[in-house]
């Protein structure tokens, strides 16, 4: 039981690992003007990516300055989702361990 869902929580985790991804590429080809923010598809997807991301870059963007239009907000959410599935990694081993 406690292996499922440690095994969900890793899925979970690596699905909001690779929508940050795609929405910082996605940022980088607007930026470079590779997309075009006029087209209503691309444009839906940005903005639903948005607010998926939004509500977890929003507390990290309070505590980061600002380095100059560089966000580095998905870096650190990036990092702690690392951090937490190296942390689930050993509380399972923990517990399959008897300790």
């Amino acid at each position: 039981m406690v292996h499922a869902l440690v095994d969900i929580a890793d899925l979970l985790l690596s699905i909001v690992t690779w929508i940050i991804i795609g929405q910082v590429i996605l940022s980088w080809l607007f930026a470079f003007n590779v997309l075009n923010t006029s087209s209503h598809g691309v444009r839906t997807l940005a903005v639903a990516i948005d607010r998926i991301t939004a509500p977890l870059y929003r507390p990290i963007r309070r505590i980061l300055p600002d380095f100059g239009g560089i966000d580095f907000s998905p870096l650190v959410i990036l990092i702690l989702i690392q951090v937490l599935k190296r942390l689930l990694a050993g509380a399972e081993a923990q517990y399959y361990l008897g300790g």
